[in-house]
């Protein structure tokens, strides 16, 4: 039925308060937080793809704050890439994927782990 499918809760981190308060929340539950870019056709694509899942979704746009992007390269460890998916716990990288290896499949069952 339609309107009765999942999805996801899009939530635009702009500043670095917004980053620091998904990592800390990430000490309760698991945060999913996504590096997009606008002008990217893989990152549309994953981006719609990524609405099929049942949760928040944290997103940092790479042109609009490359600031906050290389923040999350130094805080996780991962390089930069775009798209690129994480998925945290108690402010770790539990899951990490890039471009077409980011599936809602094999990211959901990281938001839905007990800790």
């Amino acid at each position: 039925m339609v309107g009765d499918e999942p999805m996801a809760n899009f939530i635009q981190i702009t500043t670095s308060d917004e980053l620091a308060a998904a990592f800390e929340l990430s000490n309760t539950v698991p945060v999913a937080l996504l590096k997009h870019s606008d002008s990217c056709g893989i990152s549309a694509h994953v981006k719609y793809t990524l609405e099929a899942l049942d949760a928040d979704i944290h997103v940092v746009t790479v042109q609009l704050h490359r600031d906050l992007s290389d923040a999350i390269a130094n805080r996780t460890g991962h390089r930069h890439q775009s798209p690129q998916m994480f998925v945290l716990r108690d402010e770790k990288v539990i899951h990490h994927s890039t471009h077409y290896g980011i599936d809602p499949d094999k990211v959901a069952p990281y938001l839905n782990a007990p800790k």
